[in-house]
């Protein structure tokens, strides 16, 4: 036994004998119970004896007399932890939590010397004072155990307590969901001292290993990044109510926080590559005809569908936050795809189901889309090229003949004859009067820049006029052909661009 030892048991030695005398002073009918030959006591009689009230008061600190600080050293072993879902804002957890701390008033090295320790349940624990600790962001907690609960406590022979108690706890856990389902979360229990301050009691972690956790934990949704643990004050006053009685001041807190990182695997399945290949479905579109208008509907709105029937699922897991997360971007971009190919049949669509040729300056995707989407502009671009490749011709009218109804000719009425007038300047003095069809003036027109006509003394227009012309049916084909290779590359370019804002942002 080391000199500090001997000290510490005659000091208890000395409060007990103090104690006892006050209390018989006060109540001389009151009789404190010998704890000589203590040994000879079975350990229910001895520890009567020695926290009997006559001598000891289990709602006073265990330094009450002195004013010194009481440490209680802490430490927790992990059983389980249940991260519950997103919208819960919670975790469950399973631990056992050991608390330490030294009570001069139960040292019995003297009285009962080959005792060595003393052990006991919950009833012990009603006869000794106990730290009052809670959890600041608890929801809701409970002590385990079957038949009664598992609470256990050893008092040694210098008065050093051991109580550990076996709990499971629900916590409130503030999630950042902006890169759900990428995201990492990091949760934490708080204990809090509820009734002293920190100048009468401050809590510590102890050196070695304070929180360990369990060989057979095992996470499904998560995985366990890292852990740590820190020591803090924390402010209590009247006006936030944070401790007991509402009483001001600053308490002492623990804080074990661990990192937790959401595994992907699942929504990688079930989620993002389902729906790639729902935007891919999309695209079968583009392979067909542009006038084949209810089977490219059906596999349109079918993909639209089946795409927002799949991301409603994964949301109804998620709350309703302010911010826009990973998971959200990902919908409205594939949403937008999908959207973008029914889009794409309603425009060809239309341009299908034309019946005018369309002269163009060049085959090119400008020059298309220009033609298409403003003929009229086109038209009078062409007329201005015809105008300046012959100058000297003052006035051009065209007049249609009648439109055959019986024609057999699959063009449809794009086909005709015109009657075409040129005038010419009067020093000519003879106009000429030539007739041709609609097809053979367009392909005058085009290709070589000459003008097929009628009349040997027509004028050729120059060689460098280019215009040529194209079928609705054409152009619809020629737009079909390029969605093609611009929505997959597209949708290739986004995906790399989301990948890269998920796991490198």
């Amino acid at each position: 036994m080391t000199t500090k030892t001997l000290l510490t048991n005659v000091l208890s030695v000395f409060i007990v004998c103090y104690v006892s005398g006050q209390k018989t002073s006060q109540n001389p009918a009151l009789v404190c119970p010998s704890l000589d030959n203590g040994d000879s006591y079975t350990q229910s009689e001895f520890m009567s004896r020695l926290a009997n009230e006559c001598r000891y008061d289990r709602l006073l600190l265990p330094t009450y007399q002195t004013g010194e600080v009481v440490y209680v050293h802490a430490s927790a072993y992990i059983y389980f932890i249940q991260p519950a879902e997103a919208h819960d804002l919670n975790f469950k957890l399973h631990f056992l939590l050991q608390l330490r701390w030294t009570d001069a008033r139960l040292a019995y090295a003297l009285y009962s010397p080959e005792r060595t320790k003393i052990i006991g349940e919950n009833d012990l624990r009603q006869r000794i004072w106990v730290p009052h600790l809670y959890m600041s962001n608890e929801q809701s907690s409970s002590l385990m155990g079957t038949d009664s609960k598992d609470v256990l406590i050893s008092v040694a022979p210098d008065g050093e307590v051991l109580f550990s108690r076996r709990m499971q706890a629900v916590l409130y856990c503030w999630m950042n969901l902006q890169k759900f389902p990428f995201d990492d979360q990091t949760c934490s229990m708080n204990l809090e001292s509820w009734k002293y301050n920190a100048s009468i009691l401050r809590l510590m972690w102890e050196r070695d290993n304070p929180v360990r956790m369990s060989s057979e934990l095992h996470l499904t949704e998560y995985s366990l990044l890292d852990y740590w643990t820190n020591e803090s004050v924390v402010r209590g006053d009247i006006v936030d109510m944070r401790q007991g009685g509402g009483r001001s001041g600053n308490y002492s807190a623990l804080k074990f926080t661990f990192k937790l990182g959401r595994e992907v695997g699942y929504y990688l399945m079930d989620y993002f590559i389902p729906s790639m290949m729902i935007v891919a479905m999309s695209w079968v579109t583009f392979w067909l005809q542009a006038d084949a208008s209810a089977p490219r509907i059906t596999l349109g709105t079918s993909t639209m569908l089946s795409f927002i029937t799949l991301a409603s699922s994964q949301a109804k897991t998620l709350p309703k936050v302010s911010y826009i997360k990973a998971s959200e971007i990902w919908f409205l971009g594939c949403t937008g795809f999908i959207f973008s190919a029914l889009v794409e049949f309603a425009f060809v669509n239309t341009i299908w189901r034309r019946k005018k040729v369309v002269s163009l300056k060049k085959v090119n995707s400008k020059y298309i889309l220009k033609s298409t989407l403003t003929p009229r502009l086109a038209r009078k671009e062409l007329q201005k090229e015809l105008k300046e490749s012959s100058p000297h011709l003052s006035k051009s009218r065209s007049c249609s003949s009648l439109h055959q109804e019986t024609s057999s000719d699959p063009a449809g009425p794009g086909y005709n004859n015109y009657l075409t007038v040129h005038s010419f300047p009067s020093a000519l003095n003879l106009p000429t009067i030539t007739t041709q069809s609609y097809d053979e003036l367009i392909a005058g027109q085009g290709g070589n820049g000459q003008r097929s006509g009628g009349s040997e003394g027509s004028d050729e227009p120059p060689k460098h006029h280019t215009w040529t012309t194209m079928t609705p049916q054409e152009i619809a084909t020629w737009i079909d052909k390029r969605s093609r290779i611009l929505f997959p590359l597209l949708f290739v370019s986004f995906n790399i661009v989301y990948w890269t804002f998920v796991y490198c942002l």
